[in-house]
């Protein structure tokens, strides 16, 4: 009985070359050395397949299984591995105003800012004064704070406005659930 070809993965049954082999029971009990075809009728009679775990230990570890259950739940896992790594691996994204914005792209960077914030991920607005804008950083400031407060369902403020040089930045986080 033979299932499925080696798709990188580990040798079961016939793909098996080693002659004698230490066999390890579906419930991790050992069963024992025996030969390959001892080992083959047990996993038929039992109604497993004779999965290869250990190949550089002598003898090789055989160990009888599922395989096909066996791949699907190290997939599984796998894919589980990555959905937490990728929320622990959450993004910082900045995105840029102006002074002197207009309500239409004021509007048109809070939908895109809300939608990376449902994700979970943190902005950092940043306005950038040039010229004799300098003089007037508050109007910078008020346009940082009423963005903030066009995004206070979704979000909390992090850090507040802070001049750095000619720009000025503020955190935002998702709000809690």
């Amino acid at each position: 009985m033979i299932i499925a070809n080696r798709e990188k993965g580990l040798p079961i049954n016939n793909q098996i070359r080693a002659e004698k082999v230490l066999v390890v029971g579906p419930n991790g009990e050992q069963l024992g050395i025996k030969t390959k075809a001892d080992a083959m009728t047990l996993a038929e009679y039992s109604g497993f397949d004779l999965v290869l775990i250990n190949e550089s230990s002598d003898p090789p570890v055989c160990r009888l299984l599922d395989y096909k259950k066996y791949t699907y739940e190290k997939k599984k896992k796998k894919k589980e591995a990555q959905k937490k790594q990728k929320e622990n691996n959450l993004e910082m994204k900045e995105f840029r105003l102006s002074s002197k914005i207009d309500k239409h792209d004021f509007d048109t960077k809070a939908r895109n800012v809300l939608k990376y914030l449902e994700k979970g991920h943190k902005i950092k607005v940043t306005i950038r004064f040039k010229g004799r804008e300098m003089i007037h950083t508050e109007l910078g400031k008020q346009v940082i704070l009423k963005f903030a407060e066009t995004l206070n369902e979704v979000s909390e403020i992090e850090t507040p406005p802070k001049m750095e040089g000619r720009n000025m930045f503020m955190m935002l986080a998702p709000k809690k659930k």
